[in-house]
Order: C-alpha cells, then structure tokens, then sequence
C-alpha cells in the first residue's frame, strides 16, 4: 500500500494546524450540548492514468477531469461542512500531496459550495485493493492482475479511504481488520468448491479495509469525548458469475460489523459506521438481510433514514429500473445507471449510521435543483450522507 511514512503525515498535519479554521457543523457553543456532524462520500477520486503509471490528484493538471472532479468534491463539503467525513476511492501515492491538494481546494477563497473549510486531521489507512495476493483469486487459470488482488484494483492504493476531520484522530490506536480471512468468520457465506484448497483459506474477507479508528470531540465545558469512526468499503455484489462471489463477500463484510458492533469490543461505545456499503435494503443485487441486519444491531436500531429531494426527482427522470424499486427514492444515495446486467438504477449504498448516539438530524445531500446540484452530479455518481448527533 501507497501510505505516507509518519513524518510526511506529521508535516501534513502541522501544515494543516496552521490554517484559518473554517467554520463547520459542531462541536457545541458555549453551555449547549456538544454536537458533531459525520459524513460519508465515495468521491471516485482514484488516480487516472495506468496501472503501471497511475496519475494521482497531486499531478493533475488544472483543467484535467480530476481536478475538475476534485473541485466538484470540494464544493459539496464546503456547502455541507462535515466534522468528520470518510471519502471513498480517493487515492494518494504515499507522499500526502494529493491529499493536500484536495485540502488547499478546501480552504480556496470564492469557491463554489460556502466559505473556505478546514480540517486539522487526516488518515489514510493502508487497503487490500490493488496489492498482489500471489494467488489465483478470480479461479482463471492464471497469477497475477486485478481480479488477484486481495482486494480487486490494477494498482495497490485503489479506491483508498481516507478520513478527514476537525477533531484529533488517534490513529496510532487504530484497530484494523484489514488482514482478517474471510474463511474464519463464522457461517460465512464463501461460495463451496469456487476456490481450490490452499486459496480459500487465504482469502481477505475486507476488499478495502475494515478499520476502527477513535476521534476525540471537544465538550463545551472542557474536556473531550472519544466517538469511533468505524470504516469500510465493501466490494460490489456484481462482477462476478453464478457462484457470486463478490455478492456473497458484500454480505459478509456488511455482517462483520454486525457482529464486531455486537461485541465485547464495543460494549457501551459510542461510535458511528460510515462508508459506501455496496447495499441496499431493498433493491439491486446485494443481499438485502446482510444490509437489514447491521441496520437492526444494536445501537443502530431506529436512527432515523437520511433522504433528499433530489433522489426522488432523479428516480422519476431516470425511470428504468427505478420504476420497479421496492425502497424509497427519498432514501437513495447514488445515481447509478438504469439499464443493462448491471445496471440496477438508482440505491441507498452510503451509510453514516450513529452507534450509541442521539441522532439529532440526517440527511443526503442531493439537491433537485440548482448550481449544487450540478455541483453533485459533477463530483460523483454517489451523494454525500450526512448525520448529526449528540455526543455529550
């Protein structure tokens, strides 16, 4: 995995500490409760380029569809000013300049969305995609490629994670699954004889990373209180054949957080799960029970489901397959195409789903109309998703 050495992360980090603070969401004015706005945004900022020769954010030029893409980005969180937001395949090479990049985008003056935002923490956990298992993964007859990656990508780094915030993140406490075999979780749902012996029990169940990270948020009275950030990227349950193995790895990295969020580990935690969980409740090909469970753990039960106006606007000028979902287009969360094998119309896939914590407002931010609509079209086929809570 490309990831920064720590010193180019700390310089990182100093550079950001002393840039004006943009105003955003929470943590609470002075005698009031103590809140916090969490985010989710798969932001399809992976690296053009090849897989021999990727070109990442920090190298694009001005006007290329990257920077343009990253400007879109930009826009969406200045307009809704995340504390805290997991972004999706956002790639850096291990050097944090196209982190910085998109953080300088951030913070320019006169830019679409809002006012500059500033964030003074960023981590970029290493993943599976792209880095070479040394075996015959996709059961092709042959080593090597993107489908024999621990995580399916043509380079390693693809479709990385990386968590922006405005509170301290203790990434030196982190805890990561990332390494966890799919093979031992319990009543997992592998498919039987698609991999030889001597694959099977190798296999990664995270195609990203699952990782449990500590943000430290600020109390009004003095003080602070630790949220985890539970983060994750499932694969998507297509790409595959009749054995479904890319549906029935979905499901079980959905139900590893059911499980972990059932444990002894998070007993009493406050946290919250964000990530582009590649489910719907209701419609598409995932397994609709992997994504209705985590939705019923415990902690999780009743949140309140995040919507928009501009999902069932989408729906409806769409049409497609989006004439026959069973689940409420208020509730979508990404744009996806509405035709052909795997085109299963528009889905609610992101999740920012609070632990343990009041819910205080939600929502998806997908306008109907208008310049940031546009904007959010520009940045990403997904939509940002956002909550509120309560963290005194």
């Amino acid at each position: 995995m490309r990831q920064a050495p720590p010193a180019v992360l700390l310089l990182l980090l100093l550079l950001l500490a002393f840039l004006p603070l943009g105003a955003c969401a929470g943590a609470g004015g002075a005698g009031g409760p103590a809140t916090a706005r969490f985010a989710a945004f798969n932001t399809s900022l992976s690296a053009e380029g090849t897989a021999d020769s990727p070109a990442y954010l920090a190298a694009a030029e001005e006007a290329s569809p990257l920077a343009e893409k990253a400007r879109a980005v930009a826009a969406v969180l200045r307009a809704v000013r995340p504390d805290v937001v997991l972004l999706s395949e956002f790639d850096d090479a291990g050097d944090g300049r196209s982190i910085a990049r998109l953080v300088a985008m951030l913070q320019e003056e006169g830019g679409a969305g809002g006012e500059p935002l500033q964030y003074t923490a960023a981590w970029h956990p290493p993943v599976n995609t792209g880095e070479p298992s040394g075996l015959d993964l996709d059961a092709d007859g042959a080593v090597g490629g993107p489908g024999d990656a621990w995580g399916w990508g043509t380079y390693p780094g693809q479709f990385g994670l990386l968590l922006l915030s405005r509170f301290p993140i203790d990434a030196a406490d982190a805890r990561s699954f990332r390494l966890v075999r799919w093979a031992d979780q319990p009543e997992n749902a592998m498919p039987a004889g698609f991999y030889p012996a001597g694959v099977a029990e190798e296999l990664r169940l995270s195609s990203k990373t699952h990782a449990d990270v500590g943000v430290r948020v600020p109390l009004p009275g003095g003080g602070e209180r630790e949220v985890r950030v539970l983060v994750s990227h499932p694969t998507p349950p297509v790409f595959d054949g009749p054995e479904d193995r890319n549906g029935r790895r979905n499901a079980d990295e959905i139900r590893f957080w059911t499980r972990y969020l059932s444990g002894p580990e998070t007993a009493g935690v406050p946290a919250v799960l964000l990530g582009d969980l590649n489910a719907d409740p209701f419609d598409g090909e995932g397994d609709p029970a992997a994504i209705r469970g985590l939705l019923a753990a415990p902690g999780v039960r009743g949140v309140p489901t995040p919507a928009s106006a501009g999902g069932p606007a989408a729906a409806e000028r769409d049409g497609g397959a989006n004439a026959t979902h069973r689940g409420p287009a208020a509730h979508d969360t990404a744009d996806f195409g509405d035709a052909g094998p795997h085109g299963p119309g528009n889905l609610r896939v992101d999740y920012a789903l609070p632990v343990r914590l009041e819910p205080l407002g939600a929502g998806v931010f997908w306008p109907a109309d208008g310049p940031m609509a546009e904007a959010a079209a520009a940045a990403s086929d997904h939509r940002l998703v956002w909550v509120d809570v309560r963290v005194d």
